[in-house]
């Protein structure tokens, strides 16, 4: 069994840790907070051993009544992986005590490319994370953007991707973050980082992205607009989507018009948090004009970046790879609607 350490249980950290308990081939070996707070009490609660992220701190666990299994360092040093997801920052600088006891470290997408040997999605290039003993798996944006572009790569070639990113304000526990009554170019300035991200995963694709930010927290909601090198009909490039299995073509006839109804069909369908792994694909959205795809998808910036966490899990230490890996993520955690 694969011994996972998380070292960071907030937003992305608490989801990655679930889904490494639901896997049969992983343990969850143990989880890191900076402060008590009711994560901490939760990640206790389900049975995964708590250590503190900063020594000095220690003592305030015991204050508010939880113990702890030690300080991070004994953490990472026991563990097989760990899996950082700490805010944007922290885990670059988090990379000299993982180098230190050895242990290969996967960061999230808030870090620079640089943070990491690879830049990783499991559709586009699970390949290059095999043995790598830093990768980062990039962003809910750059992996919603790589999801898209593998199969049309694939089958199509393509020449262009144009994307207008409608991004969340902040994620609904964030409630410092805005705007409350706006609509805000974010950035102003062409492109936004998302392509460069994405180029990341695909250094030849011509890709450009903008950027806007508006007072949502649900999801984020992406215009895309890819010339192909050949020309399709929407209905080929339909049946291509419906092959992956974290594509979900909305049908047009559940009524679902936006990210609300999204997150409440997920909460409907049982999924934990209302998660949505997959990009949410509008079907009827999906057109072509000779050679220009056009379509919207909506993606959850909570919960998409989880099951690539776990294939990157498998393709670091060499236990699987790409087609194995993704299949067992998918059964394990319920992927598909």
């Amino acid at each position: 069994m694969m011994q996972v350490a998380v070292n960071g249980y907030g937003t992305i950290g608490k989801r990655v840790a679930d889904a490494v308990a639901r896997q049969h081939d992983m343990d969850v070996l143990g989880v890191a907070k900076t402060r008590p707070n009711f994560e901490a009490e939760t990640a206790i609660e389900k049975g995964f051993p708590l250590y503190a992220a900063v020594e000095e701190r220690e003592e305030l666990f015991a204050e508010a009544g939880l113990e702890i299994a030690g300080p991070v360092e004994d953490l990472v040093a026991d563990a097989d992986v760990v899996v950082d997801a700490t805010p944007s920052g922290i885990g670059a600088e988090n990379k000299a005590l993982y180098e230190d006891h050895d242990t290969p470290a996967l960061y999230q997408g808030g870090e620079d490319a640089d943070v990491a040997d690879v830049s990783f999605n499991a559709r586009s290039n699970y390949e290059d994370a095999t043995g790598a003993d830093h990768v980062r798996v990039v962003s809910c944006n750059t992996t919603g953007l790589s999801r898209i572009i593998a199969p049309l790569r694939e089958a199509y070639g393509v020449e262009k991707v144009r994307a207008t990113l409608v991004r969340r304000g902040g994620d609904p526990g964030q409630t410092s973050r805005g705007p409350i009554n706006d609509i805000l170019p974010n950035p102003v300035t062409i492109p936004s980082h998302h392509g460069p991200d994405v180029e990341t995963i695909f250094p030849d694709l011509d890709i450009d992205t903008l950027g806007m930010k508006v007072p949502a927290t649900l999801m984020h909601m992406h215009s895309l607009n890819v010339t192909l090198e050949a020309e399709v009909d929407a209905a080929d490039v339909r049946d291509l989507f419906a092959d992956e299995s974290r594509l979900f073509l909305i049908p047009e006839r559940m009524s679902i018009d936006g990210s609300g109804k999204l997150k409440e069909y997920a909460l409907d369908a049982g999924r934990p948090r209302g998660d949505l792994w997959e990009n949410c694909i509008w079907a009827e959205s999906v057109s072509t004009v000779g050679r220009d795809l056009y379509l919207f998808q909506g993606i959850h910036q909570e919960s998409d970046v989880v099951p690539e966490n776990v294939d990157a899990i498998r393709a670091v230490l060499g236990e699987a790879d790409a087609e194995e890996s993704m299949a067992t993520t998918d059964e394990t955690l319920g992927i598909g609607l």
